[in-house]
């Protein structure tokens, strides 16, 4: 695969999986009278920890969750960067019995908790929701399967451009700035694969470049330029 075909899938990766609608659960759960509770986090809380019992699926009405992995080395990666309207935790429903990863709120956080045997019960008689359910796996595999092309064969200054534009959900909104939730270097650092120092270097050079709007202390803006980055070979 040729690097500039390896920019063009990523850049269309990008438009497509912002388009993709947040799932509108709410009036599903309502409606099927689901047995849930609704918990709230405080920004750096953990809803669950790698090794815990997987017995629920979690859905997030407000807020953002991190997920991560512990290598027994004591080395964390972070998996995704989860918003509202988006599950996780559904291993569960396939026989997953301990945690794989941590879950962690990144900002003040609103959580819907159902247990498996009543999201697969829901699944099971309401299509509509299952229909939306399974879209919502197939996004989630789309989006694993691009970040791998992504490590594979872009370098960490395209990764780190594309992290971000996920991050402002670039594609979701016709402005042509957008705000990045706040975000630490270190947690960029483990997401794009890359040191904390090279993250450092290259938001400076986006800021230069006039791509983003960065101080270091305030939330980062995104320019639609900077999808040039990613596109450039």
């Amino acid at each position: 695969m040729t690097r500039s075909r390896t920019a063009q899938l990523s850049a269309r990766a990008l438009a497509e999986t912002a388009k993709t609608p947040d799932f509108s659960v709410q009036a599903f759960l309502d409606s099927a009278k689901v047995v849930r509770t609704v918990v709230e986090y405080k920004r750096g809380e953990a809803v669950f920890t790698q090794g815990d019992v997987c017995d629920d699926v979690m859905y997030i009405q407000s807020g953002s969750v991190k997920l991560s992995v512990l290598s027994k080395a004591g080395k964390e990666a972070v998996v995704a960067m989860l918003g509202p309207g988006q599950f996780f935790g559904e291993g569960c429903l396939a026989g997953q019995v301990l945690r794989m990863g941590t879950a962690t709120t990144s900002a003040p956080t609103v959580i819907l908790r159902i247990t498996k045997e009543q999201m697969s019960e829901l699944l099971h008689k309401q299509h509509d929701m299952s229909d939306r359910f399974i879209a919502h796996l197939l996004t989630r595999n789309i989006r694993i399967e691009e970040d791998l092309i992504d490590q594979l064969f872009n370098s960490s200054e395209k990764r780190l451009a594309r992290t971000l534009l996920l991050l402002a959900r670039y594609g979701t909104q016709a402005e042509p700035t957008r705000v990045v939730p706040k975000i630490s270097q270190e947690t960029l650092a483990e997401m794009v694969g890359t040191t904390r120092s090279r993250v450092n270097f290259f938001l400076n050079k986006f800021r230069k470049m006039g791509f983003i709007g960065y101080d270091g202390k305030n939330p980062i803006t995104i320019k639609n330029s900077l999808l040039s980055v990613v596109l450039h070979d």
